[in-house]
């Protein structure tokens, strides 16, 4: 070898396998004429590279610069290593248990190649709907078992054709050993069925569904993660349609359109908003709507914002290239259960609600719905994390011991630790049915499974009804730990920033099960991992009809009206007084004074529906928060007013809400607009909590300030609560990668487990 050559050891951790990584170390090594190997290993890849230095560096500073975009590289190391004169570079076979440790890469969009060549009518896969290759397509969604090649995916039922074979094999082509790879000749393909079951015979189905959708029909598309139900979003009449079948009556739908010039003609994109829907995790972004709109105002009923997504499958460019401004794209469900993934069960779950059915015959091995997200306050806040980001793990700055984190019941996930990755399962949804806790089960053993994780402390929460908690308590064997709500809240937005010691948590939501056997979620906590302190949170008033005041926030108007005026409240001059049944009105008055069925609450959430209500916004909601977040969508403009304050001077401090309602009933009767009152609310916490946050910051010498708890998806209380409080010098901590609701929540509940645990 000449004299001026050179070697180096260079490993590399994270998400490396299955991802393209070692072809485009073979090709960037080929690029600068360098020798040697690499190689999966237990802990990612490994590579021995020899050459002149300067194309040694040029190599390194592309290995981390231009890794493929599935690729999620934690740790790149190197070492000076001995000469090992190569005649070549090349990719070897793995070392040890290199497999069984990879980190699954998650389901992501059709690249740019690929779209390319699916619409390229000389290349071999002209409009076939699954094309894909290393850097695209399906990935958690079709694994079965782990090592993660073909025989462990539904593509095992697909036997290569000699050209996709060859494909397959040679490692300067994008398709090298990407598991999916198929073509026309050898692949899954689509059909379309009426909903009888019938198969209709078409040389295009999706033109065929095209045409039904244009028509107004209902038609079931099989995509990635699931079942959609979809019609044209244009068309009032099949919206409403499909609101009906589903049993959805006003929550939003969620809107699919070809490009960003078609989505500007009904909402605005923003340059983040533009980086949001074009990303490779394509989920669905929250953006305000245009007026006028040519899209149906019964897709997001009292609603500013659409829900829209560009495409990510083939089978979605090309249902879209039939001249749609928008489809709407909805999970296909009943409501309150999870996706429709089996073609058979399909059929049976939606054959009242779909017309028809585009399918087609890849299996599904685990539903991912779509995910959410919406730039707030000046970062992207994730509302629902499933398809595209899962399993994509959060990084911890300890390692913690092999834990099973349960979730709560509303907007469940699971999460499961092992060494310093927490990985945060799909979105499985609310467990009130046996339907969606069979899903939960599936998931958790799948998970366990694929990653290779034995869990040896179960958390949950601590409230003894919910069904996660009961399974946990159900594992007999393994150590189980509960784990205070509020206080998972905040330790899970710790655990996303790897944040220690002490902090001010803000954990706002609607439902909490408190350790006083009240329900909680106005608090604020002083909280570490393994334990927390309430030190303020609102006072409580009663919840008249427990889970019923819920879905009639009415109730709590009357609950905050009777503790604000006693029973002089029903002398009031305020239009919710006349319009409640007065018959109801006193068996609800009658209900507080005797404590009947009337559990306590701090909920910051049920103070929210309380104003909507007292405020004229809605009486009864279809969907949980629907009143919080039309209250919130009736503030416009900007207020420095803000109503009375007041709270109790010693810890625990109590807020006493009572100043709060009568100065919006007294607004209310000077003829004071809702728009006004909604500003005016919203500005009120913002000053409130920022008053309490300095207080305690006195007394405890704290300035780090963590917000959790599905309060915070009202953008309005995020980013002011935000900006107030970095106005006044704390340094604030919101969530980013992990929902700020329930959907987040088992990541703190395991790293408070871990913390516990570690102290015994």
């Amino acid at each position: 070898m000449p004299n001026n050559t050179a070697a180096k050891r260079i490993e590399v951790n994270g998400i490396v396998q299955g991802v393209g990584f070692r072809p485009f170390v073979y090709n960037l090594a080929n690029q600068y004429d360098l020798k040697g190997e690499v190689a999966n290993t237990a802990a990612g890849v490994s590579i021995h590279i020899e050459g002149p230095p300067e194309g040694i560096q040029a190599f390194e500073t592309d290995l981390a610069a231009k890794c493929p975009p599935l690729a999620h590289v934690v740790e790149i190391s190197g070492r000076t290593a001995s000469v090992e004169p190569y005649a070549e570079f090349r990719i070897v076979k793995s070392r040890g248990q290199a497999q069984m440790a990879t980190l699954i890469s998650p389901d992501v969009s059709i690249c740019d190649d690929c779209l390319s060549e699916l619409f390229d009518p000389h290349d071999r896969r002209y409009l076939y709907p699954f094309i894909n290759c290393t850097n695209c397509g399906p990935r958690y969604t079709i694994i079965d078992d782990i090592p993660y090649d073909r025989p462990g995916t539904s593509m095992r039922h697909f036997k290569m054709c000699a050209a996709c074979q060859a494909e397959y094999d040679d490692p300067t082509n994008r398709r090298f050993h990407a598991q999916p790879n198929a073509c026309a000749k050898c692949g899954p393909h689509v059909s379309f069925y009426d909903n009888h079951r019938k198969s209709i015979t078409t040389a295009d189905p999706i033109k065929t569904a095209a045409d039904h959708i244009r028509r107004g029909r209902v038609v079931a598309v099989k995509g990635l993660g699931g079942y959609h139900l979809v019609v044209d979003a244009v068309n009032s009449e099949a919206v409403m349609r499909l609101r009906s079948r589903k049993l959805r009556e006003e929550k939003p739908f969620a809107i699919m359109s070809a490009d960003l010039k078609s989505i500007r003609k009904y909402a605005r994109v923003g340059t983040q908003e533009e980086k949001l829907l074009t990303s490779i995790q394509r989920p669905i972004v929250l953006l305000q709507k245009r007026k006028p709109n040519p899209i149906s105002p019964a897709v997001a009923p009292g609603n500013k914002y659409w829900g829209v997504m560009l495409p990510y499958t083939p089978l979605h460019y090309l249902l879209l290239k039939h001249g749609f401004s928008a489809l709407v794209m909805t999970s296909a469900n009943l409501s309150e259960e999870p996706i429709a993934i089996d073609n058979d069960d399909a059929f049976e779950r939606l054959a009242d609600i779909a017309d028809y059915f585009l399918i087609h015959n890849r299996d599904i091995y685990l539903r991912s719905d779509d995910s959410i997200v919406k730039h707030t306050a000046g970062q992207k806040r994730t509302i629902r994390r499933s398809r595209g980001f899962v399993p994509i793990p959060v990084f911890l700055n300890h390692t913690v011991p092999p834990i099973l984190a349960c979730g709560a019941e509303l907007k469940n996930t699971i999460c499961l630790t092992k060494g310093d990755k927490a990985f945060l399962s799909q979105h499985i949804g609310d467990l009130e049915n046996m339907i969606t806790l069979d899903f939960f089960k599936l998931t958790v053993a799948h998970l366990q499974r694929i990653l290779e994780i034995q869990p040896e402390i179960i958390a949950c929460d601590m409230h003894p009804d919910y069904l996660s908690t009961r399974f946990a308590r159900e594992q007999v064997e393994t150590r189980i730990i509960e784990v205070q709500h509020h206080h998972a809240h905040i330790v899970s937005c710790m655990a996303e920033h790897q944040l220690e010691g002490a902090v001010i948590g803000l954990a706002f939501d609607g439902t909490g099960f408190g350790p006083d056997g009240t329900i909680w979620g106005g608090e604020v906590l002083v909280a570490e991992a393994k334990q927390f302190e309430r030190v303020a949170h609102l006072a409580t008033v009663p919840m008249p009809g427990s889970s019923a005041a819920i879905k009639e926030p009415w109730r709590m108007a009357i609950s905050y009206l009777h503790a604000t005026f006693g029973d002089n409240f029903r002398d009031l001059d305020l239009p919710l007084v006349k319009q409640i049944d007065q018959q109801k009105i006193k068996i609800i008055a009658e209900m507080i004074v005797k404590g009947v069925n009337c559990p306590q609450t701090s909920s910051l959430g049920r103070l929210f529906d309380a104003v909507a209500a007292i405020a004229g916004v809605r009486k009864r909601v279809n969907f949980e928060g629907q009143a919080a977040m039309e209250l919130e969508m009736l503030a416009d403009g900007r207020s420095d007013s803000i109503y009375d304050i007041q709270w109790t001077s010693q810890e625990p401090i109590k807020i006493l809400p009572q100043t709060i309602i009568r100065g919006i009933v007294q607004d209310i009767q000077n003829g004071l607009s809702i728009t006004e009152i909604s500003v005016k609310f919203h500005q009120t916490l913002i000053v409130l909590f920022t008053e309490i946050c300095a207080t305690i910051r006195r007394n405890r010498d704290l300035n780090r300030v963590v917000l959790s708890g599905g309060c915070f998806q009202n953008a309005l209380l995020l980013s002011g609560l935000v900006g107030q409080l970095e106005a006044h010098n704390f340094e604030v901590y919101a969530h980013r990668q992990v929902p700020a609701n329930d959907g987040g929540i088992a990541l703190g509940q395991a790293l408070v487990a871990a913390s516990i645990a570690d102290a015994s």
